[in-house]
């Protein structure tokens, strides 16, 4: 566990699954979970990053990470890999959607199948993942899902359309299954991230002068790293925020 990651001990031994948890900011929120103690599945479709990741984390956890690979675009593999990590450690208490796809595309040349497929990527497994994790869920009495969405769908980009809509979908969808999992005892809240600074973001986007500008517009005069991103979600994830539901926790540095 990190120097500056809290302890949240009712997190020890409880059962979570992550979306998208091999890589980027899944990788580390894999890793913090982990690091609580916490019975992971991870679900990705990068094989060699995750079973790398999974393989480092065996070591030295309480419980070794669980990596299943899976289509989330596909509603029977989300289906079957809910069973096999319920399988493994039981039904999940713990939901964290984390799995995105933030391709650039241009509004002028975007196509219906474009559109369709990257919600199929982007919003539709969050619904449907929270939909195969909901009976265990609520017969193990309730537990906490926490959707990852983002800022960029508050920030007016050009470049995303389709993604950006999915990211704001997110937020709809979050108030809607707090409503309908309220009763049950299930916490529903979102996290939104502002630029993390991800390898693929550095790979495919980052220059050193977006960056220093998305700084420059932050309260916090630094880049913010995957890591960042594993405190609220822990925190969201357990009991301190026993009465935070339907809600959405940004997190971008306090950008102006």
């Amino acid at each position: 566990m990190s120097d500056q990651t809290a302890a949240f001990p009712d997190l020890m031994d409880a059962v979570v699954l992550i979306t998208g948890g091999g890589t980027g900011i899944g990788a580390a929120l894999t890793e913090g979970f982990a690091g609580q103690g916490a019975k992971v599945a991870f679900i990705d479709i990068a094989d060699a990053p995750s079973q790398e990741l999974a393989e480092r984390l065996a070591t030295g956890s309480r419980h070794a990470p669980l990596f299943i690979h899976a289509d989330l675009t596909d509603l029977g593999a989300i289906k079957q890999a809910v069973a096999r990590a319920e399988s493994a450690h039981g039904a999940a208490t713990v939901l964290v959607n984390n799995a995105a796809f933030d391709d650039r595309h241009e509004l002028l040349e975007m196509s219906g199948e474009y559109w369709d497929a990257n919600q199929a990527i982007n919003l539709r497994p969050v619904a449907f993942t929270a939909q195969a994790v909901a009976p265990g869920m609520i017969a193990a009495g309730g537990g906490a899902i926490v959707n990852f969405t983002s800022t960029s769908y508050m920030l007016n980009i050009g470049a995303m359309p389709s993604y950006t809509a999915a990211k704001a979908g997110i937020v709809g969808l979050t108030k809607g299954l707090a409503g309908r999992l309220g009763p049950e005892g299930i916490r529903v809240n979102a996290i939104a991230p502002g630029w993390v600074m991800t390898e693929r973001q550095k790979q495919l986007w980052v220059t050193e002068e977006g960056l220093a500008a998305m700084v420059d517009r932050q309260c916090l005069k630094r880049p913010i790293e995957p890591e960042d991103m594993v405190g609220p979600c822990l925190f969201l994830a357990s009991k301190a925020s026993a009465m935070i539901t339907a809600q959405v926790l940004i997190a971008d540095g306090g950008m102006l």
